[in-house]
């Protein structure tokens, strides 16, 4: 083993955490084929096999389960020391890691194009993640900040809202509710929606809207992708309970309307994140005041919609 390298580790971490080779190339920005040559490099020095395959799925070996947990010793180990060094270099020349939910990749690169451009030499580490896998960042000390809408209650963290997040009913503007005005929700019942995968952001937003009339829901489709359920809703499948931060360009363009629904939009918040007890870096805490001055105004410049907000919202801390 002694001429495995980081690279290598690191890659072998994040095929074993996603228990696929697809999805760590996915996340890594690397080409499937790079994953696997990097694994069987590593499996070459431990003279091991570190991972079998049973049907479609891949699990660790004994030797894999074994060698995973001084992986993430050495990788916190590395990281630790990156960010002991990172204090001496101040914000400028400091590498920013941050983690966000999907709904917020419609956004959230503009805001850290802005940031750079305040900071010139700032690295950036920007990585998109569904709630399960944002959690697991945080547990493992992957991320310096997470950004998203439903902070853990059952871990030690510390949890800044700073800007509003709406959610929204969508249908396309052919669809016969696209008209009407203060539509009740037992309307709402009789139709058909495309709704995200239970567990994720969006479906735990969606208990929040609906409360004890989500069990009444009529649900045609539970897809994982938001672009998805957007065409899904736009060919006219149904009508969709989506982050109105994610709607922005197709309710511009006339492919999209908000119904005008009775206690909505659901105004909840976005929030930075991170571990009670983390030492974050100066750039890390930099951003974090960024976020916090001035995050609730660029992200209303940059989604450019405000949905009916003549409207009463009803409004969930």
């Amino acid at each position: 083993m002694k001429n495995a390298t980081l690279r290598q580790l690191k890659v072998f971490e994040t095929v074993a955490r996603l228990s696929s080779f697809s999805r760590a190339a996915e996340e890594l920005h690397l080409t499937q084929p790079a994953v696997s040559t990097q694994v069987k490099k590593l499996e070459d020095h431990a003279g091991l096999s570190l991972f079998e395959q049973l049907g479609k799925k891949i699990y660790l070996t004994p030797a894999g389960a074994e060698l995973l947990g001084y992986s993430r010793v050495i990788i916190q180990q590395f990281q630790s020391a990156e960010e002991a060094m990172a204090q001496f270099k101040g914000v400028s020349g400091g590498k920013l890691n941050v983690a966000v939910i999907s709904a917020g990749d419609y956004f959230f690169p503009r805001l850290l194009v802005e940031f750079a451009r305040c900071h010139e030499g700032v690295t950036l580490n920007f990585t998109v993640h569904n709630r399960e896998e944002l959690l697991d960042q945080l547990a493992e000390n992957m991320t310096d900040l997470a950004i998203m809408v439903r902070p853990p209650a059952d871990m030690d963290t510390i949890n800044e809202a700073f800007a509003p997040h709406p959610y929204v009913i969508v249908a396309a503007p052919s669809h016969p509710l696209a008209q009407k005005k203060r539509i009740p929700m037992s309307v709402l019942m009789r139709e058909q929606f495309v709704v995200r995968e239970k567990g994720s952001d969006t479906w735990h937003s969606m208990e929040e809207g609906f409360g004890a009339n989500l069990d009444h829901i009529n649900i045609a489709m539970e897809i994982k992708s938001t672009e998805t359920i957007k065409q899904a809703v736009i060919a006219g499948m149904g009508i969709s309970f989506l982050s109105a931060h994610t709607i922005g360009l197709e309710v511009q363009a006339g492919s999209l309307v908000v119904l005008d629904v009775q206690d909505f939009p659901l105004m909840l918040n976005w929030y930075v994140v991170h571990r009670k007890n983390k030492r974050l870096p100066p750039v890390a805490e930099a951003f974090k005041k960024f976020l916090m001055s001035d995050g609730a105004a660029l992200i209303q410049q940059i989604v450019g919609l405000d949905p009916q907000p003549e409207k009463r919202a009803k409004t969930r801390k």
